[in-house]
């Protein structure tokens, strides 16, 4: 598992986040504007980032008057209908993205952005409250008092009380002060209950194989441990915090029997990252065996629903109203960023590429698939062209690659200029050009874009 997160690791180096563009008003700009098809309901204060003028924010395609250029979505299941040939880009307002159909995006060339960090906060703060679920008989209690106590009691308040009082002996727990508690994966949230679970008083085993320099400044190390083998972790924790991406054939299943058996008995698991990572089978032959403690998540399980120890609680994570409007923020300044620059920040299928300022009157981006000679293909052509090239980055991940190449002067055709490249490279997936957008010169929204699946 640590060679393949380690691979994985490389394909996206650590980037900063997406910077708004700098201005903020459409100013003498009286062009197209940029369109954005939202899905679900996205909070105003992201919204109200994209500048008036050089933005159209809809939910109603049929409102713009022209194709949209980006999608700006939350839980809605994206499908391949959804797409049309002219979406450049794909943001969702959160941290997964399982509900935008990433294969098919990569497949048809188009980049999917998500806010990582946007949310960390408020699911730390749901992590912590379900160490003191896992901890003490709080939801256990509660269930007692509403379901047991006052319909035995025909909700006589003297009575009740008197059952309330009596009846705290058969829900004794245990302080986590003192306790140990294993975080796996220290990024944007584990760090967060790292720092959270020492303010508590608890001693803290960290691990995350793919620790990037910057996230790894963020941690206490001199008040935490960090380990390099999960067994250890997992022999030395009382709770265990899951806060790693599902990657099929990586983390799938990260909780098997294996680990468990490595586990304290009486260990308990929060999991608020995804369900796929717990084996459910497997932790139910564990507390069939007598073991365990309680497992709290926000995912149903089909061998765990019912089990008095998984307690389950709605997909609460993000659902807070800071977190919505970091998450709406942060993703309207990410496509913003790259509709007018070309920049790819977080996105889950796209190499970071970041280009810094333009240098020469036109960029062109390129898409397209991550074959030898691709590069050297473009470049000649712009050549044998006569385009002077001042900039020019290539990067790749997995199948796709991205190229992004500055031009002296800005071409005379420029949709000739594509449709030449395009017939004589055919693994070019799609290509637009980016000179002064909002200045009513070449490359302005809506225009010159190619996609070779149009």
């Amino acid at each position: 598992m640590l060679t393949k997160m380690l691979e994985l690791a490389k394909e996206r180096a650590e980037a900063p986040a997406a910077a708004a563009p700098a201005s903020s008003d459409s100013g003498d700009y009286d062009g197209p504007a940029f369109n954005v098809l939202t899905f679900n309901a996205i909070s105003s204060v992201g919204l109200e980032r994209f500048p008036k003028g050089r933005y159209a924010i809809s939910g109603d395609g049929s409102s713009f008057g022209a194709e949209p250029m980006a999608i700006m979505l939350r839980s809605h299941k994206l499908q391949e209908s959804d797409v049309d040939p002219s979406v450049r880009g794909i943001v969702r307002c959160g941290a997964g993205t399982n509900n935008c159909n990433v294969p098919k995006m990569t497949e048809l060339g188009i980049p999917v952005f998500n806010t990582p960090g946007a949310n960390a906060n408020a699911v730390k703060e749901l992590v912590i409250c379900a160490l003191l679920l896992a901890s003490r008989g709080i939801y256990e209690g509660i269930t007692h008092v509403e379901n047991v106590i006052l319909p035995e009691e025909k909700m006589e308040d003297e009575k009740i009380a008197k059952r309330i009082e009596a009846d705290k002996k058969m829900f004794v727990g245990n302080e986590i002060a003192g306790k140990t508690i294993g975080v796996v994966g220290l990024g944007q949230i584990g760090a967060r209950v790292v720092e959270a679970a020492l303010a508590l008083g608890m001693n803290v085993i960290g691990y995350d194989p793919v620790l990037s320099v910057d996230a790894a400044m963020r941690l206490p190390g001199d008040r935490m441990t960090r380990v390099t083998d999960l067994k250890e972790l997992y022999a030395g924790s009382d709770y265990i915090s899951l806060h790693v991406p599902y990657i099929p054939g990586v983390t799938h299943h990260l909780i098997d029997a294996e680990a468990l058996e490595a586990c304290k008995p009486g260990v308990s698991f929060l999991n608020f990252a995804r369900g796929e990572i717990v084996d459910g089978e497997a932790l139910k032959k564990f507390w069939d065996a007598g073991k365990g403690g309680k497992y709290i998540s926000d995912f149903s399980d089909p061998f765990l629903n019912g089990h008095p120890k998984h307690v389950v609680l709605p997909h609460l994570g993000a659902s807070t109203a800071e977190a919505e409007e970091n998450s709406a923020a942060m993703a309207a300044d990410t496509i913003m960023n790259f509709l007018e620059t070309g920049d790819v920040v977080n996105s889950v299928n796209f190499p970071t590429t970041i280009t810094g300022s333009r240098e020469g009157h036109a960029r062109l981006c390129v898409v397209h698939e991550n074959s030898p000679g691709v590069l050297g293909q473009l470049t000649t052509k712009l050549g044998d062209k006569g385009y002077n090239i001042t900039q020019q980055i290539n990067n790749s991940r997995g199948d796709i690659a991205y190229t992004v190449i500055d031009l002296q002067e800005n071409p005379e055709d420029p949709d000739a200029l594509q449709q030449e490249i395009a017939g004589s490279i055919p693994e070019v997936i799609s290509m637009r050009f980016l000179s002064d957008v909002f200045e009513n010169k070449m490359g302005s929204p809506g225009t010159y874009f190619y996609v070779r699946w149009a």
